[in-house]
């Protein structure tokens, strides 16, 4: 295995280990999307004995994204659903988690993988430095 890899995880099984602390909370944080579809055709009335009957023909209708919050020692977790998976829109959920859902924090400990907008630069681009609760950076 790669020595960075083996440090990272195993500063993440570190974080498993701790006691839960208000304080400083562990928040897992990760994204998914989910495809909308709308039916082209009526679904068959159901039976007896059984359920309706959706036909295997769809009509794409958009796609959704969402943010999955988990604080696994404080059994919390929480979805954001985005229209997209942007810097903008991680920014916001990290404001989301410290103005409304951790608003008592010292520091909220996340956990992320390696996407490209997971990291301090999406946060700059959106707040001004400093300052957590700033409006959007001009």
């Amino acid at each position: 295995m790669h020595a960075g890899f083996v440090a990272q995880m195993e500063e993440i099984l570190d974080l498993y280990q701790e006691p839960p602390d208000p304080a400083r909370p562990v928040v897992w944080v990760d994204e998914s999307h989910k495809e909308q579809r709308k039916e082209v055709r009526e679904p068959q009335p159901m039976q007896v004995g059984q359920a309706y009957r959706y036909d295997h023909e769809y009509e794409h209708n958009g796609r959704s994204n969402l943010f999955m919050m988990f604080a696994p020692h404080m059994n919390w977790r929480h979805v954001k659903v985005t229209e997209q998976r942007t810097a903008l829109d991680f920014a916001e959920c990290m404001r989301d988690l410290v103005d409304l859902h951790f608003p008592e924090a010292e520091m909220i400990r996340l956990v992320v993988d390696n996407l490209n907008t997971h990291n301090k630069a999406s946060l700059y681009l959106h707040f001004a430095p400093g300052k957590h609760t700033a409006s959007p950076a001009s």
